[in-house]
């Protein structure tokens, strides 16, 4: 007897590439053609919204001193500062915090680049990176660091920030550089990872105009809170057509973090959305845990630049938790979500659905339908609907499966798909042709020996046809 439902699909590899960007496309602050030759720092007076930004430069003259980053309006040049500077002569790039009047070196390296070149600033929460590209297309990580930045000079901090503005050209007097086209805005990504659709609340896609929208992580340079949440299209019609639409950042304990990692759930009805995320901007911080926020936003968040205030989500569990996923299932709010007893060593989470009472809210009330607790390995949770069928979907790193769960979290199967490296989360899309997509990632990094891991997605397509 054939299986039906998501079990009776089979999934065969379709498209893999790398999604990369320094300065988001299409979110550009600042865009100079042809900037020419430049003497003392350039302030460009506009200043990044979160501390996720990038400013590339193409250099046609190094013949002095170089510098990019972040400036405040100091006409003397004595406010805080954070600069790459590159000093031809000596062969050497290096990253200057200037604070409270003194200058500081946090990192410095040897390296030789003939003109022409770009260069590029990359700040990712407090981490500070430089790449740069020789003429072949391939941006390399040249040094990076965040303890130093930090001590000297919290980013995250949003009167820091606000002071300071995108800056390029020499540092003190030190002559002039040439410069071509000089671009500043919110930092693209490195990768996309933990892709999840925003949906109606019944768990129809959200779509305009035959573009499917999609939330997404966007690896940053660095690990976790290197990352922050950005909003996808995806044309149906050519699924490796992903278009950056929207940048979230959060603004919670005082801070702007790049909170990642959930779900947009879309009511028409009010022109709003619910907002469910993960607390992975501050990962690592003495005394906390990963949790789940929530908040409501306007339908104005899918696209644009926006800082969003959240609150925690009062699941059920006494654990960690992360990756939410929610969806109105016969007049009742089903959320999915990652349950976490251990966020050390071991490093141990697992699948866990909770159901809310009928006609309540989202978050409202909720209560533990069940966990897999057989598993410590097993994140990515997507609630989908094939037919009259409801599962929930989860991945599990340790047998390198994607699982299926009923609505009572009974495990009926696993999906006849590839199953590739890292924990890749299986995001069906439904196809106007009838067939599916599966939609998710893998753990290609980039420049991991300089940036370590968190650099990873390689975004992967599978399709099945019913």
């Amino acid at each position: 007897m054939a299986t039906t439902g998501v079990l009776g699909l089979h999934f065969e590899p379709l498209a893999q590439f790398r999604p990369f960007a320094l300065v988001a496309s299409g979110f550009a602050q600042v865009d100079q053609p042809v900037v020419g030759q430049v003497a003392g720092l350039h302030r460009s007076g506009v200043s990044p919204a979160a501390p996720f930004a990038a400013v590339q430069t193409a250099v046609t003259d190094p013949a002095g001193p170089l510098a990019i980053g972040l400036a405040d309006d100091t006409a003397d040049g004595s406010g805080d500062h954070v600069l790459a500077v590159y000093e031809p002569r000596r062969l050497r790039i290096s990253l200057r915090i200037t604070r409270d009047g003194t200058t500081h070196t946090v990192a410095r390296r040897r390296v030789r680049l003939r003109a022409p070149f770009q260069l590029a600033f990359v700040v990712c929460e407090n981490q500070v990176t430089v790449l740069a590209e020789r003429g072949d297309g391939q941006w390399r990580a040249l040094l990076t660091e965040r303890d130093g930045v930090a001590r000297l000079l919290d980013l995250r901090d949003p009167g820091t920030l606000a002071g300071l503005s995108y800056t390029w050209g020499t540092p003190g007097d030190s002559g002039s550089v040439g410069f071509g086209r000089v671009q500043a805005g919110p930092f693209g990504y490195t990768g996309l990872r933990d892709l999840h659709l925003v949906q109606h609340g019944d768990g129809r896609p959200y779509l305009r105009d035959g573009r499917a929208y999609l939330t997404a992580t966007c690896a940053g340079m660095g690990f976790f809170h290197a990352a922050h949440w950005g909003v996808f299209t995806l044309d149906v019609d050519e699924p490796t057509s992903l278009q950056p639409v929207a940048k979230l950042y959060f603004r919670r304990d005082g801070l702007l973090l790049g909170d990642h990692a959930g779900q947009l759930v879309v009511d028409e009805d009010t022109a709003s959305c619910v907002v469910g995320v993960s607390s992975w901007g501050d990962f690592g911080r003495p005394g906390g845990r990963i949790h789940v926020r929530q908040t409501t936003a306007s339908l104005d968040i899918l696209a644009g630049v926006h800082v969003l205030d959240t609150e925690p989500v009062a699941l059920p569990t006494d654990a960690g938790a992360w990756d939410p996923a929610l969806t109105r299932i016969d007049g009742r709010w089903h959320v999915g979500f990652v349950e976490s007893p251990s966020q050390g060593d071991p490093f141990d989470f697992r699948p866990a659905l909770a159901v809310g009472p009928p006609g309540g809210g989202p978050f409202a009330d909720l209560t533990l339908v069940g966990a897999d607790t057989s598993l410590e390995q097993c994140e990515g949770p997507i609630l989908q609907r094939i037919g009259d069928e409801w599962s929930l979907l989860a991945s599990d790193g340790r047998h390198r499966a994607y699982r299926a769960y009923d609505l009572s979290m009974r495990l009926r199967g696993t999906l006849d798909a590839p199953y590739g490296n890292n924990i890749p989360h299986p995001q069906l899309v439904p196809m106007p042709d009838g067939s599916w997509l599966l939609l998710t990632f893998d753990g290609t990094p980039f420049a991991p020996k300089r940036l370590g891991y968190g650099t990873h997605g390689d975004v992967v397509v599978m399709r099945a046809h019913a």
